[in-house]
């Protein structure tokens, strides 16, 4: 495991994510080459997956599901989101 790489930016953060659709549960697994590594029970099909990541960060992080947003990767497993309202400290998560 290597520490999460999130960088403050615009009044919020922005950092990597790994999705692993069709899991059994959805949950934050831990930190995999400075990417958050993210399991998902949603299928990656008409947005299901990126919608169930919006809403499980936004719930752990404490936001809202507005203020999670994917700027980079809708379609990959890979990608980049940036959530507003928090500070780099702020990005905690407990790892199942």
């Amino acid at each position: 495991m290597s520490e999460l790489r999130v960088r403050e930016q615009d009044g919020g953060v922005v950092f990597e994510v790994r999705v692993a659709p069709r899991a059994s549960r959805s949950r934050v697994i831990g930190v995999q080459d400075g990417a958050l590594k993210v399991a998902l029970t949603a299928p990656p099909v008409d947005g299901a997956a990126n919608e169930a990541l919006r809403k499980l960060l936004a719930k752990t992080l404490g936001v809202s599901k507005s203020d999670v947003e994917i700027i980079r990767g809708d379609r990959a497993r890979i990608k980049l989101l940036r959530v507003d309202g928090i500070r780099a400290a702020d990005v905690r998560f407990d790892l199942a």
